[in-house]
């Protein structure tokens, strides 16, 4: 595809995207990312939801009440929207995206962010070997084939504070209790919610299209039909537990230590995985993201669009004191704020609540 220029596209056109749609906009990712769009001042936010929501929006976030079983009111929601970010729980129907990405093509959305936000979504081997849900498999091509939307996938790695907090860093912070998965020196590129939300917001805050030849500035146009690469940090186990003990004010000594082999934890993760329990979800994915081969650390591997974005490296320890004083108040990750908390360490969560 050649590229276009801003300059030569019809006249009125706005180079910027104006007006975004979020599924998902009650749960914990959609919470942090519609806060942070409403900063912009630049964007209108439209958050597609079901009549029978609960969910309490901001006064600047407009609602479309739709019925996922009544194309037209998924059409006529996102009508004249830009950017459709999907954001849905776990255990979301698996035809809801589906059905969200045709009604984006029937109402001529541009741009779609599937349901994604975890690792390196181009890495086929790493998708056949992890669970993941059946709609995102082929997802890209859904869209690609409808001819009318271009996807952005974001992949952010393990979500940092949710990870620690439910002990699947492998360190067990309720109970002093850390398992070392091989040698503990795979590192692990994770983001934070906020991080997740800022790229996010950053991303559609781009220019459309380079405003001509000499215009060398990042656009969104640039990124269509790729995957976008970000994170807070990429740290090893060895030194997410060395910001634990400085969170805690605890040392080696307070901690009790046990080790298994990252093919071990992954394939009992998935021996509970394949029987429908999935407590084994968490395991099974860190177990082989710690495989020696690296595949968890894209950021070594693929690099990051920080840069691009405007993101910097965040502090993990700050993160970490979240996570422990979340645990310690017994009140949950983020509680009291705009996003839903955390508030059960063996959730299996996810992206959206109310859809």
């Amino acid at each position: 595809m050649s590229q276009e220029y801003a300059k030569n596209q019809p006249k009125g056109f706005s180079n910027h995207i104006e007006r975004v749609a979020i599924v998902g906009a009650g749960g914990r990712l959609g919470g942090f990312i519609i806060k942070e769009l409403c900063k912009t001042g630049k964007h209108t936010v439209t958050a597609i939801t079901r009549a029978t929501s609960t969910t309490k929006l901001p006064d600047s976030v407009q609602a479309a009440l739709v019925d996922y079983d009544d194309e037209d009111s998924l059409v006529k929601a996102l009508h004249g929207q830009q950017f459709l970010i999907i954001t849905l729980a776990f255990d979301a129907p698996g035809d809801t995206q589906p059905k969200l990405i045709r009604a984006a093509a029937k109402a001529g959305v541009p741009y779609v962010m599937p349901n994604w936000f975890a690792f390196d979504f181009a890495n086929e081997q790493l998708m056949k070997d992890t669970p993941v849900p059946p709609e995102v498999e082929g997802v890209s091509s859904l869209i690609e084939s409808l001819g009318v939307s271009s996807w952005v996938v974001l992949t952010t790695g393990l979500w940092y504070e949710y990870v620690l907090y439910s002990d699947n860093y492998g360190i067990d912070i309720r109970n002093r209790s850390v398992l070392w998965i091989d040698d503990a020196r795979v590192r692990y590129s994770s983001s934070t919610w906020p991080q997740m939300a800022k790229a996010i917001t950053a991303l559609v805050s781009l220019k459309e299209f380079p405003d001509d030849e000499n215009d060398k500035l990042p656009t969104l146009s640039q990124l269509r039909n790729n995957v976008v690469y970000i994170a807070s940090f990429s740290p090893t186990q060895k030194e997410v537990f060395n910001s634990v003990k400085k969170a805690t004010g605890t040392s080696d000594k307070d901690w009790t230590f046990t080790s298994k082999t990252s093919k071990d934890h992954y394939e009992e993760g998935a021996a509970k995985t394949q029987k429908g329990d999935l407590s084994g979800f968490g395991t099974q994915i860190f177990g082989r993201l710690s495989f020696p081969t690296g595949e968890g650390d894209y950021e070594s591997r693929r690099g990051l669009h920080n840069k691009t974005l405007g993101l910097s490296i965040e502090d993990i320890d700050a993160y970490t004191g979240i996570v422990v004083e979340a645990i310690s108040s017994n009140q949950g990750l983020y509680a009291g704020t705009v996003v839903a908390p955390v508030s059960s360490h063996k959730a299996l969560s996810a992206q959206g609540r109310d859809i």
